[in-house]
């Protein structure tokens, strides 16, 4: 089988074509104003304008309004829509049905009770990303800081349905992250910036071929 890479928070044409010359699968475009990534519709729409027809745009979104989402998909285009908020599986499972892209869900872990959570989403999302929680109840991000969770959490896990692994992932330790938990998907943002929202394109390159030959 396929492993798959997602390079996320991407905001500039020189880190996105990093990360298709590395052999992303996937580049994630945030549109969450609250994020150092964050992206408006207009330049998500051109960041993926000219990207090869292998290369899967994720459009990352927090809690949106149906309408807002529905503009977004429509400005953006992209094949995948990952939610990173509190949405319930019904939002999922409508907007998967009325706009034909593939949906994924974001799932904080902090213990085997969100893992249990995943369940839910059988049947609404296409994949669950199981990401590290914020830091702090109040923190304004969901993801994107930098921190893993336990991944012996996943020890014996039963996947209800396909699923990825994201939470301070680096060139450094995603050989590691695969072998323990047999990701068959891993994910990074801040994992391979120089600073909050900046992107290294050595990095980008680095964490892609750890990952391939892990």
């Amino acid at each position: 089988m396929r492993r798959y890479v997602k390079i996320c928070g991407l905001s500039t044409p020189e880190t996105i074509a990093a990360a298709v010359q590395a052999g992303a699968s996937h580049i994630g475009l945030v549109h969450f104003p609250k994020s150092p990534r964050h992206v408006s519709l207009a330049k998500a729409a051109m960041l993926r304008r000219d990207l090869p027809d292998t290369t899967r745009v994720v459009l990352l979104v927090v809690d949106p309004e149906p309408h807002a989402l529905t503009e977004a998909i429509r400005m953006v285009g992209p094949q995948v829509v990952q939610f990173h908020g509190s949405e319930p599986p019904d939002v999922l499972a409508r907007t998967r049905a009325e706009t034909g892209v593939e949906v994924w869900k974001a799932l904080a872990v902090k213990d085997q009770a969100a893992l249990d959570q995943a369940a839910r989403y059988r049947g609404a999302a296409d994949r669950v990303l199981l990401d590290a929680p914020a830091p702090a109840p109040d923190s304004p991000l969901p993801g994107g800081n930098g921190t893993a969770f336990d991944w012996s959490l996943l020890a014996g896990w039963q996947a209800p349905l396909p699923w990825g692994l994201a939470g301070g992932l680096t060139a450094a330790n995603v050989g590691d992250a695969i072998r323990l938990t047999g990701a068959m998907l891993v994910d990074t943002s801040s994992g391979v910036e120089r600073s909050p929202g900046i992107k290294d394109v050595d990095k980008i390159a680095a964490f892609c071929k750890a990952a391939m030959q892990a």
